[in-house]
């Protein structure tokens, strides 16, 4: 398997346009696999967790080692170090605050962070607690970012972990704190083994009251997932989906494409234009789409983009993958040859994903025209 960090570092402008400074849509970012190496260090040491390595450019190496195994259930061991260091009021309005600046670093304009308070609570943490840490670091972000002339919006992601079936207790928690910064639900965790439907109390429940629903789904598992995912989990996002793939069929004729057959599931996400939240660098060392390639070239994403799927682009986790949006859209334009118009797509068609108002989705696609250029 190719690392794509192993590979040519990637373009950091795309028609004389730096990347960085392009206005983004984060969708798909999970809270705990954004932390600092530094904060790790610094976390551990006072908490008395024990890391790998004590100098924070190696920590960060280890990470993405680690997670370079090609197996979803293998990548998520990571996150035992960085869920430890996250147990205390003080730590995940830290982990929180630092995450959302270096969103805005990375010319986010409006973030979800995805996380399982139900894993924080080793050290006697309620859950409601651990949510109210977390939206304190993003109130503090927030300001401390307008208070330097910048803007940035971000929301929670409640997530229930699929295997501790804990589904409609944290179904609860995402709707008591709904007006208070938490945006919608998510289930994560293995995929393979534990569908959506586990979890379909749960998700009637959030459909009754109106809470929007991404699920992760075509990772790790297949068409059965997203379709556990939309029928069971009424989702209105699929985390990742990029086993999709597995629905579309490439007619060829003497061995040369000629044409492309869509199954009924793939032509149902598509028309209805649900926002596949891709994020290719984790699909990579996940082995998300490794019946198409080992390499970052053999990513499904552009099939889908020509096919005329609502792709977005996403760092799953940025500290295992050492990764940025910023870098995400630099390894796709070169891998794929997209321009500025693709870019911006990537983005208008994130902002209107966002688990937001329809007045608020209007704001932010006019704000990306505008840092794109389109005033």
């Amino acid at each position: 398997m190719t690392d794509a960090r192993d590979a040519a570092t990637p373009s950091t402008a795309v028609e004389g346009v730096a990347l960085a400074d392009l206005p983004k849509v984060s969708l798909h970012d999970h809270l705990d696999g954004g932390l600092r190496p530094g904060t790790i260090i610094e976390l551990a040491a006072a908490a008395g967790v024990d890391v790998p390595e004590s100098d924070p450019e190696a920590l960060g190496g280890w990470f993405r080692a680690q997670s370079d195994s090609g197996s979803l259930v293998e990548y998520l061991k990571t996150f035992d170090l960085t869920i430890a260091v996250m147990q205390t009021e003080e730590g995940l309005r830290r982990v929180a605050r630092e995450f959302v600046e270096d969103l805005h670093a990375d010319g986010v304009l409006y973030g979800e962070l995805r996380w399982a308070p139900e894993q924080h609570v080793q050290k006697g943490l309620s859950t409601d607690a651990a949510v109210e840490a977390v939206q304190a670091g993003i109130d503090e972000a927030v300001a401390n970012v307008e208070a330097q002339g910048g803007w940035i919006r971000a929301g929670q992601l409640v997530s229930a972990m699929r295997h501790l079936d804990n589904g409609v207790e944290i179904a609860e928690l995402a709707l008591r704190h709904r007006d208070v910064g938490v945006h919608g639900f998510d289930i994560a965790g293995p995929e393979d083994g534990f569908p959506p439907s586990r979890m379909k109390d749960a998700f009637d429940l959030l459909l009754a009251e109106g809470l929007p629903i991404t699920v992760h789904a075509g990772e790790a598992a297949g068409l059965a997932s997203i379709r556990s995912a939309l029928i069971d989990g009424h989702a209105l996002r699929l985390g990742h989906g990029v086993r999709i793939r597995e629905d579309i069929e490439i007619v060829s004729d003497d061995g040369e494409a000629v044409g492309v057959r869509l199954g009924r599931l793939a032509q149902w996400v598509r028309d209805r234009r649900m926002p596949l939240e891709v994020s290719p660098s984790s699909n990579l060392q996940t082995g998300a789409f490794a019946a198409w390639g080992s390499d970052f070239d053999d990513h499904p994403f552009d099939t889908l983009y020509q096919l005329g799927f609502a792709v977005t682009v996403n760092t799953d986790n940025r500290l295992m993958s050492g990764t940025s949006l910023t870098r995400e859209l630099g390894l796709l334009s070169d891998a794929f040859g997209y321009d500025l118009d693709d870019l911006l797509t990537f983005q208008l068609n994130a902002a209107e994903g966002a688990f937001l108002p329809l007045e608020d989705r209007v704001e932010l696609q006019a704000r990306i025209e505008e840092g794109f250029g389109l005033d």
